[in-house]
């Protein structure tokens, strides 16, 4: 049997020296690093229908370069820290929901316990059909485009508005391969 071959970055080959050591795969074994981004299960959000009468959101923007959001995780933190300031309450994993636009987009951070009417409380009403897909960036228009698409197929006009709840971190996404929700929402009942 041949030892394995190498090819340097320079293009040049060379033989592996039996006594050079292996390169250690022990990544492979080590279970993934944990963080705290949700994981959904498929039965209860894949092209799911989801009465929102009763949920509410406290709403913030976040700037976007040419559709990408810049600025992420401070609005999030921002918006958390101004929900705990005027007594709603945060769920363990709420729904973080990002609209559209390409230079300016809307965030909307799930809270409960909020008085109606209280500045920046967003109360969508309606439903919203989601679908919990595998997007890597370079998909996510294709994947929004198509969500509306089956949703307007489904209720028979196009929804008020699409979201999209991105599950996975820096650290989680290659290993989730990106997992996002994408919510079409209908303020009224079609």
């Amino acid at each position: 049997m041949t030892e394995m071959e190498r090819v340097p970055v320079g293009g040049k080959k060379r033989r592996r020296n039996a006594a050079e050591p292996v390169a250690d795969d022990s990544d492979f074994l080590r279970p993934p690093v944990r963080c705290s981004c949700p994981i959904l299960e498929a039965d209860e959000w894949h092209e799911v229908e989801s009465d929102w009468s009763d949920i509410a959101f406290l709403k913030g923007s976040v700037s976007a370069m040419l559709g990408v959001p810049v600025g992420y995780a401070d609005v999030r933190e921002s918006l958390m820290a101004r929900a705990r300031r005027m007594g709603a309450v945060v769920p363990e994993e709420p729904m973080v929901l990002l609209g559209s636009g390409r230079f300016r987009r809307r965030l909307l951070l799930e809270i409960e316990g909020a008085k109606p009417g209280a500045r920046g409380v967003v109360l969508p009403g309606g439903i919203s059909f989601s679908r919990l897909l595998e997007v890597p960036w370079g998909e996510m228009k294709r994947a929004v485009a198509a969500t509306s698409e089956i949703a307007r197929a489904r209720y028979g006009r196009k929804p008020d508005d699409v979201f999209v709840w991105y599950l996975t971190c820096r650290v989680c996404s290659r290993e989730r391969n990106f997992e996002t929700l994408i919510i079409a929402h209908y303020r009224k009942a079609p």
